[in-house]
């Protein structure tokens, strides 16, 4: 093969691609090194990479945080990336956050809820105090698993990082092409390797690189990844990127 053969197509830098998983604010697990999986009722990722997670007050790890004041245990936070639309295999990827977990006390869980209220609003922040503690997970180390490989990350390099810039938009674009256009996913298709043409073609993610599109096949599935001709950074941008890729008026209006 030549290198023109084997090159993949550009893609976001592992640390950007972990800082759109925690942007996205999937399903998460708890695994803390002694003790059982468990599904916070809440959780946060700073930009710093710092987590604050909610659990409910029985939950044994909180008790066994208060029983020493200021006590730490080493956990695993697992963060699932999922497509927007319905997949055989909907998780795209995966992030896992590795450090140390404390409990907050009134004081300091009061002005963590509020630091996160103040850029995402939601509901469950009302329960801390009434049946949920706060805990800080502080991590030390990061990694993330999906199409493009499985990496390490430097919490210092996941904070340098920044969140695609349409991923607050993805889903919505997705559903949108998966519901209303399927004749656009056909063209899109056409830009696939001949020997997976003939599988279930769904769009599966969209960043400031390009597509992905993942292949239902009868007995494995492919993600593949179109790449743009530049990277993009604003909805004019994309839009123009689009139309060349698939020639699909409608996208210039999104």
């Amino acid at each position: 093969m030549t290198d023109t053969q084997t090159r993949r197509p550009p893609a976001p830098h592992a640390a950007e691609r972990a800082r759109t998983i925690a942007a996205r604010h999937g399903s998460a697990a708890l695994l803390p090194q002694s003790g059982s999986r468990t599904s916070p009722l809440f959780h946060h990722v700073h930009p710093c990479g710092t987590t604050i997670l909610l659990l409910a007050d029985e939950h044994p790890l909180v008790g066994q945080l208060w029983q020493t004041p200021r006590s730490e245990v080493t956990a695993m936070l697992e963060i699932a990336d999922q497509a927007p639309i319905a997949l055989r295999e909907p998780v795209r990827g995966l992030l896992w956050l590795t450090g140390w977990v404390t409990a907050l006390d009134d004081r300091e869980a009061r002005e963590e809820v509020l630091a996160v209220a103040d850029v995402r609003p939601d509901h469950r922040l009302l329960d801390v105090g009434h049946g949920a503690s706060v805990l800080r997970l502080t991590p030390a180390s990061m990694v993330i698993a999906d199409a493009e490989g499985t990496s390490s990350i430097r919490p210092e390099q996941f904070a340098s990082a920044a969140p695609d810039p349409f991923c607050g938009n993805e889903d919505h674009w997705l559903r949108h092409l998966e519901a209303a256009h399927r004749d656009v996913v056909g063209q899109l298709a056409r830009h696939l390797p001949e020997e997976l043409r003939d599988g279930h073609v769904r769009p599966l993610g969209l960043d400031r690189f390009g597509l992905r599109l993942r292949v239902e096949a009868e007995c494995d599935d492919h993600d593949v990844r179109i790449a743009f001709s530049k990277p993009v950074s604003t909805p004019q941008e994309l839009a123009a990127e689009l139309r060349r890729l698939m020639g699909c008026p409608f996208l210039s209006q999104r």
